[in-house]
């Protein structure tokens, strides 16, 4: 049957799982009524026999476990690796064993393997559109899952070439034939996992592939190769230890995966300008993978869209903002920016009207902001840094006042003219940087500003950069003096962009133009 989008199949071959263990103990596990939602199945020697499933654990005989049934079980699966795993042909479940000092078995974990088909619909416009993917998440939570179906997607619906570096036979299953769940990719099984990168670089020197698709990125030689293919154009799709990308950061063997970081020394003008001391973190090269996935869940993922731009800013001492997706029990996905949080304020601004309140707390003034042409995400940053207490709402009628950019104040689109009639505020910025934002925050709650003059100009110039290169149009700064101005000019031709002064003292101000 044809897979409708959204829709969630999955296929265990737990019959052929069953057929390897013990009699006994396939016996009773054909008697538990959820034997659907089987885990694995443990034996260890001279302990009972358990089956194990989430939350809970069901013990499967009042005899305990036997040289024999572990013999039982070793006799009908693949041969042992290195690695201590085998498995049964073209399935996909695992069977690990565990040996005593002379290197025999005499304990073995049966892992049920399950092809789901659907999962990748959650992240499927992010697969295709071609850039490198490290998956993250905890043991168990459906990284490799995901991978396996963003393989078969790949190779069958976008007709790529993927070849799918299979370390321990855990994405395409055991045996030389693999499982059906990777579609039409091919895959190239590794001898001993320590050769693994090797394999990777054997694959696009051999194979030509378009896609590579890896599990378990964990050491530097894997990291290393890792860049080596991303830098010759092949996309890259992979897993990696740890949860988030925080770990990643903290990690120095797997760093280089998002760039890797450096300590580096600022001279006293730079330190001066940019308003920080005179060592500094900053990210070493180009990050391996462009997009960074945070499997929180198997219905529920964190997105980091511009992993070089997260890296560059946690290194600026601003947290992650991930894109979250979240899978409904309609098989919908909703697409959702965490909310802000926002710290309390004794005082009253401009704005703060008396019916927001922080938590219905007396003299805790919030201010409810509708964005309207304004980044959403700088929007955000603004309130964060400031700690100001402001949130953004999404409905005009509950807004307290309207916040807007000049180009969009003299098109008068409704959704200004319906504020008007309403009677809500308000305020435009000349351009959509963080820094023109943040001022206007600073106006309306009176906050002070520590920063020099000097730094706060360069500061506006970094983000209206960071515009003009995104919408390809020119931003205006703010007015400045001389001296400033011409800061601003040296600063705008280091990244090969052209400026020029406009207006009349005491308003003259720098426009930048795009390339």
């Amino acid at each position: 049957m044809p897979l409708v989008r959204g829709q969630i199949q999955i296929t265990d071959d737990l019959d052929l799982m069953l057929e390897v263990l013990p009699p006994a103990t396939r016996a009773a596990l054909e008697r538990q009524e959820d034997l659907g939602q089987l885990l694995e199945v443990v034996l260890d020697l001279g302990r009972l026999p358990e089956a194990r499933f989430p939350g809970s654990v069901v013990y499967l005989s009042g005899t305990p476990t036997t040289r024999e049934d572990i013999k039982h079980v070793t006799s009908r699966v693949g041969a042992f690796g290195k690695d201590n795993r085998a498995g049964i042909e073209r399935t996909l479940h695992r069977i690990s064993a565990i040996r005593n000092r002379q290197g025999e078995v005499i304990g073995l974990t049966c892992r049920v393997g399950r092809a789901v088909f659907g999962t990748v619909d959650i992240v499927r416009d992010v697969i295709e559109q071609g850039k490198s993917i490290l998956l993250l998440g905890r043991p168990g939570v459906g990284k490799t899952t995901l991978l396996r179906e963003a393989a078969r997607v790949l190779a069958d619906e976008f007709k790529k070439r993927v070849v799918i570096v299979d370390t321990s036979n855990e994405i395409a299953g055991d045996g030389d034939i693999p499982h059906p769940g990777i579609g039409g990719a091919r895959r190239m099984q590794v001898a001993v996992p320590d050769l693994q990168h090797a394999v990777m670089i054997e694959a696009v020197e051999n194979h030509m592939p378009e896609v590579i698709v890896i599990d378990e990125i964990g050491t530097e030689a894997e990291a290393l190769a890792a860049r080596t293919i991303a830098e010759r154009g092949v996309q890259l799709v992979a897993t990696a230890h740890g949860n988030t990308l925080d770990n990643l950061l903290q990690n120095p063997t797997l760093a280089d995966l998002i760039g890797g970081i450096q300590a580096v020394t600022l001279s006293d003008e730079e330190a001066r300008r940019r308003g920080t001391q005179k060592t500094v973190l900053e990210r070493k090269a180009p990050p391996t993978f462009d997009v960074i996935i945070e499997i929180q869940n198997k219905d529920r993922l964190a997105v980091h869209h511009d992993v070089a731009s997260v890296v560059d800013r946690f290194l600026r001492g601003a947290p992650p903002r991930p894109e979250l997706r979240v899978r409904t029990d309609e098989g919908e996905v909703q697409i959702t920016q965490p909310p802000v949080k926002v710290e309390t304020w004794a005082a009253e601004g401009p704005f703060a009207p008396a019916a927001a309140t922080d938590g219905g707390r007396p003299g805790k003034r919030v201010l409810r902001i509708y964005p309207f042409a304004v980044s959403r995400n700088r929007l955000e940053r603004a309130i964060r840094e400031l700690k100001v207490p402001a949130y953004i709402t999404d409905a005009l009628a509950d807004a307290d006042i309207v916040l807007s950019i000049r180009s969009q104040e003299k098109r008068r689109p409704k959704k200004l003219s319906d504020a008007q009639a309403r009677g809500i505020p308000l305020h435009v910025l000349k351009s959509n940087t963080v820094s023109q934002i943040q001022a206007f925050l600073r106006e309306v709650f009176d906050v002070e500003e520590y920063m020099g003059e000097e730094v706060t100009a360069l500061r506006e110039v970094e983000e209206a950069i960071a515009e003009v290169f995104e919408s390809a149009q020119p931003v205006e700064l703010s007015p400045q003096n001389s001296y400033v101005r011409r800061m601003q000019h040296q600063l705008i031709q280091r990244y090969g962009l052209a400026s020029e002064s406009r207006g009349e003292e005491p308003l003259r101000r720098v426009v930048i133009f795009p390339k």
